[in-house]
């Protein structure tokens, strides 16, 4: 391979050739449209580049979008669609948020084994399938309105893919101290692979109801989601405020999701309903009492520390101590120095989450700048703003969620909020009009989004684990397993915002 071929090997990685291109077009397309597009060129430069952008989203299972969109972030900022110092002003802006992802984040992982202790319990203890998913529906509901829903559902995660490969080694005749690809099939013995299948299936359902948990929980309070701390930080909302606010939006919507979940798994609609076969259930509980057998007392010490620690965070947010993202260092230090975590390299893993998406909100920041320099989404709120009353916030609610559910809910929120409070400061809405507005923003990005992975990073993460292709979850499949879920939370979410603010 010649040195010209390894540069061109590199570009992206494993990416498709046909991505590459595209992303190489996109390049060079926008520097000739900023230039020799006349008077008008610069915001169609803009709009192009705020669709190049979307598509990198979209297309995040070919390659991460921080590559990509930073590669575009850059060159906005080399050929004068924005400055660096307006990048760095936007993300000044929304450092609350980056401290919540960097700490917060970090902070539950140090939480980890009691979260798995506690989900390994219910899976295994609760025999009802619809009892069972609305458990698990309602669980990562509420852990996800006090914590992180992408460390939420990558306990959850952990735990079905700890169960799949207790029970693919015994299907395959493996014991635990061989080494055995979980990944193939070829070895599972004839007998098992009807209720291997059967497995997936469960595992595919329960893994959505706690996705859909975690939006269901994520949209009730400030920590719930990133976009949510940087709406409550524009609105000057407390944690109190900012639930007292969306609840009359959010409530209805939880209610209406959990019955969803009920219904489609005694239904079996949407690939829901499919129960835990007996032979499995027996597999993964000797394998319980075998872990349990093993636990020390300093086992018992840590879950014991990590409830305690559980509790402090959930009376430290309640109470607003301090910014959420501090209050997650606290859980950090508290924790480690309780569970004798205190070398540099557990610490780091800690972080190995968080921060790839904490540097791709940056870019999206850069992105924002370019949509604020080049006055992109003015004539959209100023045509929004002309309507009043309930028909206002119903299409900011609307548009919100149309643009969620193909883009990213962060970059969709900052956007619009920052909008309206210019709108506000101007004095073309009343204080009454902006809090209805925030709240239509705040569900309008957390409940429609839930139609494709793009729109949830929770869901965007439950696709690109290692899970996903084990249990045969596609993103064509997790659209239609999501689909009565998104039908039944945006229809109440709309008439929820039109007669209930």
């Amino acid at each position: 391979m010649t040195l010209s071929n390894a540069f061109v090997r590199n570009f992206l990685g494993n990416a498709p050739t046909w991505y590459k291109l595209t992303i190489v077009g996109f390049l060079m397309l926008n520097p000739l449209v900023f230039y020799f597009g006349g008077a008008h060129g610069p915001v169609i430069a803009g709009w192009l580049l705020l669709a190049e952008f979307i598509f990198t989203l979209i297309m995040a299972l070919k390659c991460y979008p921080l590559q990509p969109g930073g590669l575009l972030a850059v060159e906005a900022v080399i050929i004068g669609l924005t400055s660096a110092e307006s990048v760095y002003a936007e993300t000044v802006n929304a450092f609350p948020v980056i401290l919540l992802l960097i700490f917060m984040v970090a902070g539950i992982y140090f939480m980890k084994e009691l979260l798995l202790f506690s989900f390994t319990k219910i899976l295994l203890n609760v025999r009802s399938q619809s009892l069972l998913s609305l458990l698990i529906c309602m669980t990562t509901a509420l852990l996800s309105a006090f914590l992180d829903a992408l460390t939420v559902l990558a306990v959850v995660i952990t735990v079905g893919a700890g169960f799949y490969q207790v029970f693919h080694r015994f299907a395959s005749g493996k014991g635990q101290e061989v080494e055995h690809d979980i990944s193939h099939d070829a070895e599972v013995h004839e007998l098992h692979r009807s209720d291997l299948d059967q497995f997936r299936g469960f595992l595919r359902g329960l893994m959505m109801h706690a996705s859909v948990g975690t939006a269901l929980g994520g949209v009730c309070t400030q920590v719930g989601e990133p976009q949510n701390l940087l709406i409550a930080d524009q609105m000057e909302w407390n944690f109190k405020e900012f639930f007292v606010h969306v609840a009359p939006v959010s409530m209805p919507v939880l209610v209406a999701g959990l019955l969803t979940c009920v219904l489609v798994d005694q239904l079996k609609w949407f690939g829901y309903g499919t129960s835990l076969p007996q032979s499995v259930r027996t597999i993964l509980e000797e394998d319980d009492r075998a872990q349990a057998a093993q636990r020390t007392a300093r086992d018992h010490a840590v879950l014991i520390v990590q409830a305690v620690g559980a509790v402090l965070l959930v009376i430290a947010l309640g109470f607003h101590i301090a910014e959420v993202g501090l209050i997650g260092l606290m859980i950090i230090v508290f924790i480690t120095a309780m569970s004798g975590v205190t070398d540099e390299h557990r610490l780091g893993k800690a972080f190995e989450a968080a921060l790839p998406f904490t540097a791709l909100l940056v870019v999206f920041f850069a992105v924002v700048a370019v949509i604020h320099d080049q006055h992109l989404f003015e004539p959209i709120v100023a045509w929004v703003l002309q309507y009043e009353g309930k028909t206002q916030v119903a299409l900011f609610y609307a548009a919100n969620g149309l643009l969620s559910a193909i883009s990213d809910n962060v970059f969709v929120a900052t956007i619009y909020i920052t909008e309206i409070k210019a709108a506000f400061l101007e004095g073309a809405i009343s204080r009454e009009q902006f809090d209805a507005l925030a709240v239509a923003v705040n569900t309008g990005t957390n409940i429609p989004s839930v139609a494709t992975p793009n729109g949830q990073a929770a869901f965007l993460f439950l696709l690109t684990s290692a899970l996903a292709p084990l249990i045969r979850l596609s993103y064509g499949r997790m659209v239609w397993m999501a689909l009565p879920y998104t039908i039944v939370m945006t229809t109440v979410g709309l008439l929820a915002v039109i007669y209930l603010l």
